[in-house]
């Protein structure tokens, strides 16, 4: 074998060598990177779960709406009015009987 020859088998392993090295790199990058696989599935879950609080909170507000609306000036629900006064003033009527 001449040096030559030498040369040119070691260059190739090298080239060889380099090529799986950054094939290696980027297939990882691909699975574990900032962009990768596994960095899109926690990104989807933590959607479900914000869209999944989302929605509980639009409810709440559809809620905190109608008892805005029911006790306002122009419908006034006396019933939710009188439970609020008991609830908020802890008002009883003199007939009733408290059991805590």
């Amino acid at each position: 074998m001449t040096r030559v020859q030498a040369r040119r088998s070691i260059g190739g392993l090298i080239y060889f060598a380099v090529a799986i090295t950054l094939g290696i790199y980027f297939t990882f990058a691909a699975v574990q990177g900032d962009y990768g696989v596994f960095r899109r599935v926690e990104i989807n879950a933590e959607a479900a779960v914000l869209r999944g609080e989302r929605d509980r909170l639009a409810l709440d507000l559809a809620d905190m709406r109608n008892l805005t609306h029911r006790l306002s000036d122009n419908y006034l629900d006396t019933d939710l009015l009188d439970e609020r006064a008991r609830e908020v003033l802890g008002y009883m009527r003199a007939d009733e009987i408290v059991i805590r």
